[in-house]
């Protein structure tokens, strides 16, 4: 299931690196950049969060906050912002609940071997909670400069 421009985004609560909840509707107001990766401290999802970290402040002078979601646990996220020296919101989704709701859950193919998880998606969120824009499949690097664009 793929979402589309101008539905509603799903809602939802994940914690974020320091095990506080996070709720998206407490972003009513603001543009919301959410961001599926598949794994911290890979290669593709590490250039991703170092330039969307990079943009921060291009993006928050448009008025926009960044979320980026993966399965991985507070602890790792913990180290992947120390590591990485980040300054966006990662929030942990374990159970892939919200990756599905959005459409960023499936198949994919890694140098022929197919597996199940979280694809590569990035959802632009108007203020007013509805899809802007659903970008499926992106490639890491110079996807946020694109993202900033959209904005």
């Amino acid at each position: 299931m793929r979402l589309d421009k101008g539905g509603v985004a799903p809602q939802f609560t994940l914690k974020n690196a320091k095990g506080q909840t996070i709720h998206l509707q407490d972003f009513l107001g603001k543009v919301v950049v959410l961001y599926f990766y598949p794994k911290d401290n890979t290669p593709g999802c590490t250039i991703e969060a170092q330039d969307f970290t990079a943009l921060k402040p291009e993006f928050e002078a448009k008025g926009a906050v960044i979320l980026g979601v993966s399965a991985d646990d507070s602890k790792s996220h913990c180290h992947f912002i120390e590591s990485e020296k980040l300054n966006i919101e990662l929030l942990s989704d374990p159970n892939l609940e919200v990756a599905k709701a959005y459409g960023a859950y499936g198949e994919k193919n890694l140098y022929g071997k197919v597996s199940l998880g979280i694809l590569h998606s990035t959802f632009v969120i108007d203020k007013e909670g509805k899809i802007a824009h659903a970008l499926y499949n992106v490639h890491a690097k110079g996807h946020a400069q694109k993202v900033l664009g959209l904005i």
